[in-house]
């Protein structure tokens, strides 16, 4: 029988068996002559009773948290160190691989143009009552006398059982307080697959606006954690049925609706993103492809044209990598790597899908072997994906267009080794073949290099590259003055 059959089973919960990680009984030595109470809240307890792995454990005492951490440090392993939190009264240490973070049970008040609350002292139901969600709410006692047991005050187990996220308090309170708990319902019910009770969703409605206190990094870390659900989609339909999508990423929002123009329409293009990161999910969780997949047809509203053939929107591609740089900004994501390779899948994820629909020349194999280089496998992942209709047998067909396209690279890229080739012959060479100074024939010489290459027209070669050169340098008028070293 399950963890979770367990506790439907039976009224009152121990936990005692579960406790496995040696922190829990050096705390609860800890406390026991100093009567003070301790015990591990919130996601912790949650997961262990939906049997999902977690390593992160909160402990609450009513006391210092601080103190009981230095304590416990002491006792788990005297060069474990303990990372101090003065402001917040809270103190976090790793064991392995777990964080356990402390703090003293408080009660909190807030300020209507914050969310920082203001902290006191409190019980241990000031703590629960303080807790976004009942679920969270759940706390298994540390204490000698009562070591295991479960402390339920809200009926989290219940909500558990019926997979809903419902808040202790007034739905409104609870999300006026703090409005980054409404991003937080939604992510667990995204990541859970749990249902957010009707009264919640409709308090998240009504307080849609404060969001727009948040900062956009915590809005950010909502939407990562959404977007590595299992099954995106959820979060981001309720996201838009709430109205917070449109406060919060107004560009996704934008793909939203069909236009019709004398009887033609165009596909739902918010729908449609939503499918293809939902299909990409199922083989990678690897965040930033991810991204490109919510990403990839985001400039549509604005190349979206209408001519007598039907709609167009030419330049998607381009114009929606340039706006993967301002969508990071906004969010506060990485001004990186991660950014250039969302980027280059965007600005990319239209080529195997015209490969897939006309002959494959090798020549366009090696421009996009060229071009998306160590990305290759994540580009054919997000296009794989990216190939929805209601007809079965297109579907079927472009995919299998796709296994071609997939061996063609195979079989020239072992052929010709052309991702991430560096042309042969260098821009330093061509100065020292023409004795040229730096100008505009160095460049033109080195990309009809590159063209020659990736056209087949010579292989990937020092000297056919050189002999090439010396022939396109004489019909640019260019004298060779030395040979290449």
């Amino acid at each position: 029988m399950t963890i979770f059959a367990v506790l439907l089973c039976i009224e009152i919960c121990w936990m005692r068996k579960y406790l496995t990680h040696p922190v829990f009984k050096i705390i609860s030595d800890i406390v026991s002559p100093k009567n003070q109470q301790a015990f591990v809240i919130g996601g912790f307890v949650r997961d262990l009773l939906l049997e999902r792995a977690c390593k992160d454990i909160d402990i609450v005492t009513l006391g210092s948290g601080i103190d009981l951490a230095l304590e416990v440090s002491k006792r788990l392993d005297r060069s474990t160190k303990v990372s101090i939190f003065k402001n917040f009264g809270t103190a976090m240490l790793k064991s392995s691989d777990y964080e356990i973070e402390f703090v003293g049970a408080r009660k909190e008040s807030y300020r209507s143009n914050s969310r920082k609350p203001i902290v006191e002292d409190g019980s241990l139901e000031d703590d629960q009552l303080r807790r976004d969600f009942t679920i969270n709410a759940l706390a298994i006692s540390l204490n000698p006398e009562t070591y295991g047991e479960l402390v339920d005050p809200f009926d989290g187990v219940g909500d558990l059982k019926k997979k809903l996220i419902r808040t202790p308090l007034d739905p409104d309170l609870t999300f006026s307080d703090d409005p980054l708990r409404m991003l937080r319902a939604i992510r667990f019910a995204s990541k859970l697959n749990f249902t957010i009770l009707p009264e919640t969703f409709e308090a998240i409605k009504r307080n849609r606006e404060r969001i727009r206190i948040i900062s956009q990094e915590r809005i950010a870390e909502e939407l990562n954690k959404i977007i590595l659900s299992d099954v995106p989609s959820i979060g981001f339909k309720l996201l838009d049925e709430c109205g917070l999508l449109e406060l919060i990423f107004k560009e996704l929002h934008q793909l939203k609706g069909v236009e019709q123009i004398k009887g033609k329409g165009h596909k739902d293009n918010f729908y449609h993103t939503l499918e293809v990161l939902d299909r990409l999910s199922r083989n990678t969780d690897n965040l930033w492809l991810r991204w490109a997949a919510v990403l990839h047809d985001i400039a549509k509203p604005s190349t979206k044209r209408f001519t007598e053939s039907g709609w167009t929107f030419h330049g998607h591609e381009v114009v929606g990598a340039r706006m993967t740089v301002s969508i990071f900004r906004q969010f506060r994501l990485p001004q990186n790597e991660k950014m250039k390779y969302v980027q280059k899948l965007v600005s990319l994820h239209l080529r195997p899908i015209v490969l897939s629909r006309e002959e494959i020349t090798d020549s366009a194999i090696r421009r996009l072997l060229f071009d998306a280089g160590d990305d290759v496998e994540d580009l054919m992942l997000l296009c794989e994906a990216d190939i929805t209709s209601k007809n079965d047998e297109k579907v079927k067909r472009f995919l299998a267009n796709f296994l071609l396209v997939r061996q063609k690279l195979k079989e020239l890229e072992e052929k010709d080794a052309i991702r991430n080739f560096q042309p042969p012959i260098t821009g330093e060479d061509i100065m020292h073949i023409f004795d040229l100074q730096p100008s505009r024939p160095i460049g033109d010489l080195k990309t009809a290099v590159k063209d020659a290459i990736l056209d087949g027209l010579i292989k990937n070669d020092r000297m056919q590259a050189y002999e090439f050169v010396l022939a396109e340098g004489a019909k640019m008028g260019l004298k060779a003055v030395r040979s290449l070293e």
